[in-house]
């Protein structure tokens, strides 16, 4: 498949889900706002379109590129495994689920790559826009894991785009405000990381935000014993953010990209 075609399955699928998730957190807001959209949304937007921008200038190939040449040149355990289509489907996406769980554990505990993560973690409310807000240089540096993992596993063109695709869905509806009935909530989490779950990782008690680092797949943070059930002051009473980037000057556009380079956030 070309790589134009897995940008527009990717792109259509993002806006559905966007419009989705949006729709269902207005009529069914899971919590009171504390700025709103019109602040927000906005920069958290644009950031979209500056990391898709850079992306593809900086790395035209992407994952999808890498697992195409993997193929045809022969490279990667799976491809020189005996392993049928199937399982090698499987086995790619479990991996690279797992590969992003590792990445958002190390940017942050590593305190360089914190200082490009926190500006996600920094939006004063959590919704369908936060699971867009990553610094560009993030997303540039996800990029290059990913297709360190496919190259290393020769992941298949099919999976790497069905993982782009779920990652982007799941980031979408975890980050989002969307309420769920609670014991749909208890159901669907034993699976995929729902809102309620992935909200804790948002909270501004630096416990509740190094855990629950799940993006997809809900597993991982059970099996590395990085799961926390709900926030202790409760979904309504929980405060979104970090201590240090308060001030509604932080929600800019400007301000957001150059978090990484100030000083004025020890951690």
């Amino acid at each position: 498949m070309e790589h134009n075609g897995e940008l527009a399955i990717r792109l259509t699928a993002a806006l559905g889900v966007f419009g989705a998730m949006a729709l269902w957190e207005f009529l069914a807001p899971r919590r009171t706002l504390a700025v709103g959209r019109l602040r927000r949304w906005p920069s958290n937007i644009a950031l979209v379109a500056i990391y898709g921008l850079l992306e593809r200038i900086l790395i035209p190939v992407a994952a999808v590129g890498v697992a195409a040449l993997a193929a045809q040149r022969g490279f990667g355990l799976l491809n020189l495994a005996a392993a049928p289509a199937w399982l090698q489907l499987l086995i790619g996406f479990v991996a690279l689920d797992l590969a992003i769980y590792a990445q958002h554990v190390a940017f942050h505990k590593v305190p360089l790559l914190w200082r490009l993560h926190r500006m996600h973690h920094a939006d004063l409310d959590i919704d369908v826009s936060t699971g867009l807000r990553f610094h560009p240089l993030e997303i540039l540096l996800s990029m290059l894991i990913k297709m360190g993992v496919v190259a290393l596993l020769g992941v298949p063109v099919l999976a790497v785009i069905a993982f782009e695709v779920a990652l982007n869905a799941t980031s979408m509806f975890n980050h989002s405000n969307a309420a769920m009935p609670a014991r749909l909530d208890r159901i669907v989490r034993l699976l995929i990381v729902t809102p309620d779950m992935h909200r804790v990782h948002h909270s501004v008690v630096a416990d509740e935000t190094n855990s629950n680092f799940g993006f997809n797949l809900a597993l991982w943070d059970r099996l590395f014993r990085t799961y926390r059930a709900q926030p202790q002051a409760g979904h309504h009473g929980m405060t979104v953010g970090l201590p240090a980037f308060r001030a509604r000057e932080e929600l800019r556009l400007d301000r957001m990209l150059s978090q990484p380079f100030r000083q004025d956030a020890p951690r």
